[in-house]
């Protein structure tokens, strides 16, 4: 069986899917890795498009009916996340009014967004954005095209090299207000591919994880290729971040975060509400 793999050209990502990459994993099942941007893979997943994809929970919400949620393969962040960054500091009245360039209406980070602002202004209170590719973010603001952006990716760990300020962390805000790691990617498969085949692709993928952990030098070196030029420190550090035990098995705390991210989205009505069930 043919799987398109869909999964976003960074390093962690790279990581993660280095086992099935290079041939680590033995299966019967042929996959292509296509890759694409987190937004173009959520737009993609609302279509079904491909047989298995990295997708961001806030998508979920709305492809729940085609895919199943696998519990291995998801990125958290554990007090930290994606972040509103400026040229300078900025107060919670300033930010309230300024447009603020983010990757993706169906990103978690956006999801994030809306969340922190409902509770930092009240609810109803909504984020002014307008959407900006992920990596033209950073040089949007340093052009003075935007005054703020909602940074995601290795902009995490650069944003000061390049002369921007925290502004605010939505992973640290999730933690402080809930005790739980910010749910930002998850791994799905397609549902109509049939009970035998959403096993054997999470088998696979979840041996593609460990396989990347337990041989971290070379996965590292495959990851560099798609680090859009960080050095490998920094990379490691990025990679880090993002795969780690957490990834292998997101634990009742991961679980728990994703039903409670898309509980308070549909209670903002951000999202429809969603059955969040989870595939070993």
């Amino acid at each position: 069986m043919k799987i398109r793999l869909g999964h976003s050209p960074d390093s962690d990502d790279a990581f993660m899917f280095w086992g099935l990459a290079r041939g680590a994993v033995k299966t019967d099942y042929d996959f292509e890795h296509i890759l694409r941007d987190i937004q173009t893979l959520n737009e993609w997943a609302m279509e079904g498009k491909l047989e298995s994809t990295a997708i961001s929970v806030h998508a979920f919400a709305y492809v729940a009916d085609k895919y199943a949620l696998l519990r291995h393969g998801g990125s958290f962040g554990d007090d930290y996340g994606p972040m509103i960054v400026s040229k300078t500091p900025m107060t919670n009245e300033e930010l309230k009014e300024t447009v603020i360039a983010v990757p993706g209406k169906f990103t978690s980070a956006f999801l994030a967004l809306n969340l922190f602002f409902a509770e930092k202004f009240g609810n109803g209170v909504k984020p002014k954005f307008e959407v900006v590719p992920f990596d033209e973010i950073i040089p949007a603001i340093q052009s003075d095209k935007y005054k703020a952006g909602l940074i995601i990716h290795e902009g995490q760990l650069t944003y000061g090299k390049e002369g921007l300020v925290l502004i605010a962390d939505m992973g640290v805000w999730w933690k402080s207000t809930t005790g739980l790691p910010l749910p930002l990617g998850v791994n799905v498969v397609r549902k109509d591919l049939g009970p035998d085949a959403v096993v054997e692709v999470s088998r696979c993928m979840r041996e593609s994880i460990n396989a990347g952990l337990n041989n971290r030098e070379k996965a590292l070196d495959y990851a560099l290729e798609f680090a859009r030029g960080m050095d490998t420190p920094t990379s490691d550090e990025f990679v880090g971040m993002y795969v780690n035990q957490r990834t292998v098995d997101m634990g009742e705390d991961g679980v728990k975060s994703i039903k409670l991210f898309l509980k308070r989205g549909a209670e903002a009505g951000i999202v429809p509400a969603v059955e969040v069930s989870v595939i070993d």
